[in-house]
């Protein structure tokens, strides 16, 4: 026993240290939050705070209960980073293909289109956050974009998208919706943007993006495939283990006499018979409320509607 409490502290020890490794890895490379957000002809696209005050304006909706940021949250509405990000190169790639081409992106050429993600890849990928200042610097091309972006979720928020799972005035006020829209683009910034010294975006490239060059990196995939070994290898160890355990031991003698056969439900058990069936209804129609729930979160555009205090639906 006291071998197995030592196995128990040691695991212990080692998966806190651990976790506690990772946390710190984490604190140190996460995104910077700059300030301001301006353009090389010193433009001002976002302003101190309306990043946080955009986030705000999300979770007022739901936050992780509508859509994901970076693939953490619901999938009942879209991955908003992935949305914006993709919007955004579409928008660049079409607007440099009709100034050079005079045509749209999609109906170029391979060689053509090569040239076009090229560029475009370099322009997300560069990181110009200066730490000095908390200000991150952006071509002006990027705010064109943003506007694009902004009218959109404009719509979606205000009139409602069923395919998005946003119901009509989720958010109508065009404060709100900047500032929400100001929070997209940061993270789609983090997702598009190179840590310093490194060839792989804030979020490792996620999420995959092939107009920017977010492809899984070869860490993601190597270490991917260490975890699930280590875990496959430690369950088989356990179960070797527990296996050449139970051979030293002596197999139980079974009872001439069921134990149960004789067994009668006492005054208090029967007591609270009402107890059980009451909490089994009470747990069916908790399942039942989320079923409807379920529903109207995904279609979006149902009949039910609720509204928060705040204004936003919750339906």
């Amino acid at each position: 026993m006291k071998r197995l409490w030592m196995a128990f502290v040691v695991v212990m020890v080692l998966s806190f240290l651990v976790l506690g490794w990772i946390g710190t890895r984490i604190y140190s490379e996460m995104p910077p939050l700059p300030q301001r957000v301006v353009t090389t002809d010193d433009q001002i696209l976002i302003d101190s705070g309306e990043i946080s005050a955009g986030q705000n304006v999300w979770q007022s909706m739901g936050g992780m209960e509508v859509g994901s940021i970076w693939g953490h949250g619901s999938y009942v509405a879209p991955d908003w980073t992935a949305d914006w990000l993709h919007r955004e190169a579409i928008f660049i790639l079409d607007r440099w293909s009709n100034a050079d081409y005079g045509s749209n992106f999609e109906k170029l050429d391979n060689e053509q289109q090569a040239q076009l993600v090229a560029r475009l890849t370099k322009l997300l990928h560069t990181n110009t956050y200066d730490s000095s200042t908390d200000t991150v610097t952006i071509d002006p091309i990027r705010v064109e974009a943003f506007e694009s972006n902004l009218a959109h979720y404009t719509e979606v928020f205000s009139k409602g998208n069923a395919d998005y799972a946003i119901p009509a005035g989720a958010v109508s006020d065009p404060d709100r919706l900047r500032k929400l829209s100001a929070f997209f683009f940061w993270t789609a910034w983090a997702a598009s943007t190179d840590r310093p010294n490194d060839i792989s975006t804030y979020t490792n490239n996620w999420p995959h993006e092939p107009l920017i060059g977010n492809r899984p990196t070869s860490d993601t995939i190597v270490w991917t495939g260490v975890s699930i070994i280590m875990l496959l290898a430690g369950i088989s160890a356990m179960a070797w283990w527990y296996a050449s355990k139970q051979n030293e031991q002596e197999e139980p003698t079974p009872p001439e006499t069921d134990p149960l056969a004789l067994w009668e439900a006492t005054s208090s058990q029967k007591a609270t018979i009402k107890y059980f069936w009451v909490v089994s209804a009470l747990i069916l129609v908790q399942m039942l409320l989320g079923v409807i729930t379920a529903h109207y979160g995904v279609e979006g555009a149902g009949s039910m509607d609720f509204r928060s205090p705040t204004g936003c639906h919750t339906a």
